[in-house]
């Protein structure tokens, strides 16, 4: 966002320091205290400020981020904020909760009634300091679907809301990463048969990515398919003293890597074995193993995680239903131009809205479905291979909503990043993202 804005308008980006904000002991709570009160001070020279609403930036408990979120938005002159997620729709439904209840996990029930009650309580708590705030200056609020948009308008009263999907990759931009992406960018890469056809998957390895899907999908493609994984385990998942996170545990077990047959047998509840000549058969390597086709490419930064899906054959986003509302793997791998197959999930499906055709889907954990769908090739390119929702079309939009009263965004959208003659007096105009 800082560079399709620089462009039309002076940018400044405060990081917001998650040493201070997520620290659980007292004196660092102060200073965190002191961290937002610092950057609340020096909102009032800014024309406009923008806050990039994760909530969980702001702190670990639903006081803290709310506290914080009013400290910033009170001593904005006028302000946006971008919802990336909306608490009290990702929040469990009170029949999940029952499902739990009548299953007698009364913990799991307990925790996602907390949960869901802190979600709302956080949620409705920004809703309302949103509304008394539009009374006083004005107040935008960017979502990244059209249904996000008509609740947070239609339902908690949001004066004045607008919806643009995530975009990171300019169209110029995403065809000069292209041009230069090679394989020997990657070491790993490097080994792999020349004709081999990859399948890339993004983003932090977690439960909710279903990566588990694409793996079990593998097994039923030819061989000259190779699954490559890019990402880690999140900086706040690594646990302290566990030999191996339980996901990756779980991906390695699915794809039989480490395993005998013995283990599998193990697995089924054979609780004893008799073991003749052919023992060494069982004891060596599964013939499964996914170990030659399944690759761990580990954590990106942005310029690689680009390159990366440019020289992938196909971009599978197998993940799971969890009320979240954008993704940004699916923008950056649309924007790249890929081939792309994504699960069936609220998020995707919305997302789709803004680029009809350009996604194909698969239902939820369906791996026969998407083995078969990526075996069978890309379907028809669409004429027009250009995006009506880009970098250009988000840029004009936080120009919008961004510039003080008498300054006007251009009519032509592509001007926002092409030359700011048109949009800036003497003195541009001075946006503050948090």
């Amino acid at each position: 966002m800082e560079q399709q804005l620089q462009a039309g308008m002076d940018v400044q980006v405060f990081d917001l320091d998650q040493y201070l904000l997520r620290s659980t002991h007292r004196r660092v709570q102060a200073l965190a205290a002191r961290h937002i009160q610092d950057i609340a001070l020096k909102l009032h020279k800014f024309d406009s400020v923008n806050i990039q609403l994760e909530h969980g930036t702001l702190g670990r408990t639903a006081s803290q981020i709310l506290s914080r979120f009013r400290m910033l938005t009170r001593h904005a002159p006028a302000l946006s904020v971008t919802f990336h997620t909306i608490l009290d729709e990702a929040a469990q439904s009170s029949g999940q909760i029952w499902r739990h209840a009548t299953r007698l996990r009364l913990g799991d029930a307990s925790l996602a009634a907390l949960d869901s009650l802190r979600s709302k309580w956080l949620s409705h708590g920004i809703y309302g300091e949103l509304r008394r705030q539009q009374r006083r200056k004005p107040v935008h609020v960017i979502t990244h679907t059209r249904r996000d948009m008509r609740l947070l308008r239609d339902v908690h009263r949001l004066a004045d809301v607008h919806h643009h999907p995530l975009s990171f990759v300019a169209p110029q931009a995403a065809l000069a990463i292209r041009a230069a992406a090679k394989r020997e960018a990657f070491p790993m890469m490097k080994r792999l048969p020349p004709g081999a056809k990859l399948i890339g998957t993004f983003g932090f390895l977690s439960p909710y990515k279903g990566f588990e899907t694409a793996v079990e999908a593998l097994r039923y493609l030819p061989e000259d398919h190779h699954l490559l994984v890019f990402g880690g385990i999140h900086p706040h998942a690594i646990a302290r003293n566990q030999p191996r996170d339980a996901y990756i545990t779980k991906l390695l077990t699915e794809g039989r890597i480490g395993q005998s047959v013995i283990d599998t047998l193990r697995e089924g509840g054979s609780t004893s074995l008799a073991l003749d000549a052919s023992a060494a058969q069982l004891l060596a390597r599964h013939p499964q193993d996914l170990h030659d086709r399944l690759h761990f490419m580990g954590v990106l930064d942005d310029a690689q995680f680009m390159t990366a899906m440019a020289l992938c054959d196909t971009v599978v986003l197998p993940y799971l239903e969890v009320g979240q509302s954008s993704s940004g793997p699916i923008a950056m791998a649309l924007e790249m131009g890929c081939r792309v197959i994504a699960s069936r999930t609220r998020a995707f499906l919305q997302y789709a809205r803004y680029h009809p055709d350009r996604i194909e889907f698969f239902d939820i954990g369906n791996f026969a479905e998407l083995a078969r769908r990526i075996e069978a090739g890309p379907p028809p390119a669409p004429a027009d291979r250009r995006l009506s929702h880009d970098t250009t079309t988000n840029a004009a939009l936080y120009m919008r909503v961004s510039l003080p009263p008498g300054m006007s965004p251009p009519r032509d959208a592509a001007a926002a990043e092409k030359a700011a003659a048109p949009l800036t007096p003497p003195a541009p105009a001075a946006l503050a993202r948090i």
